[in-house]
């Protein structure tokens, strides 16, 4: 039987998800987490799975970078996006930057199992209103590209760094040296193409949905 991971921090969702999946797919294999970080160990637990169910808003999650990082980490595990942000705009953003399809969470059980049986049969699912969407931005897309090339230690610092954290206040944070997080950020501004942190930050931001959580950084030698 298929093996599904769930990751929403919200107890109430994950359990009607998870009700909805067990009925469309009974004797499923059902494993969840309820932030990014527990859904990063969840994959490397369960590499082998057959899909992701992943929540775009949860605790370690900006906008679109999780699931860019995700896909990176484990290309795969093909990811599908449940989410209550239903603008077309950004259905056919989660989708160019890797999910293979996107439920919204007002989506009755049939269109759930529309959605996994397409996607388990290797196909991409999209609701209707955003099949004619335009392609995302072009500089965006290569933004996610880049993304994928950092570690998952870079990914975490470069998240600490746009919330407003110094240099210092992150090698405490990763219980590291602060030379361990220059160092870091060195190799983050070279992989995105970043002149600095700040310019490294709006980068990221790019993938936000609605420029939520970016904080500039101050600069540091």
């Amino acid at each position: 039987m298929p093996t599904l991971l769930i990751a929403d921090d919200h107890p109430l969702f994950r359990e009607a998800l998870r009700g909805a999946v067990q009925r469309i797919m009974p004797g499923v294999q059902l494993f969840e987490a309820d932030s990014v970080q527990a859904l990063y160990a969840l994959t490397d637990a369960h590499s082998d799975a057959d899909l992701v169910l992943m929540d775009l808003n949860m605790p370690g999650a900006q906008g679109f970078n999780a699931l860019v990082h995700l896909r990176a980490l484990h290309p795969q595990l093909p990811v599908v996006v449940v989410s209550a942000r239903e603008e077309p705009s950004v259905m056919r953003r989660a989708v160019d930057h890797g999910a293979v399809g996107f439920i919204p969470k007002s989506a009755d059980s049939n269109t759930i199992g529309q959605a996994l049986a397409a996607v388990l049969d290797g196909e991409h699912w999209l609701p209707e209103a955003a099949l004619n969407e335009p392609p995302t931005d072009a500089v965006e897309r290569e933004i996610g590209v880049r993304l994928r090339e950092l570690t998952p230690q870079q990914f975490r610092v470069l998240q600490m760094v746009g919330s407003g954290l110094l240099n210092k206040q992150i090698a405490w944070e990763l219980n590291v040296s602060e030379a361990t997080i220059k160092a870091h950020v060195t190799a983050i501004l070279r992989k995105l193409g970043a002149t600095n942190r700040t310019q490294a930050v709006l980068m990221a931001g790019k993938l936000a949905i609605d420029g939520e959580g970016i904080v500039l950084p101050a600069e540091e030698d």
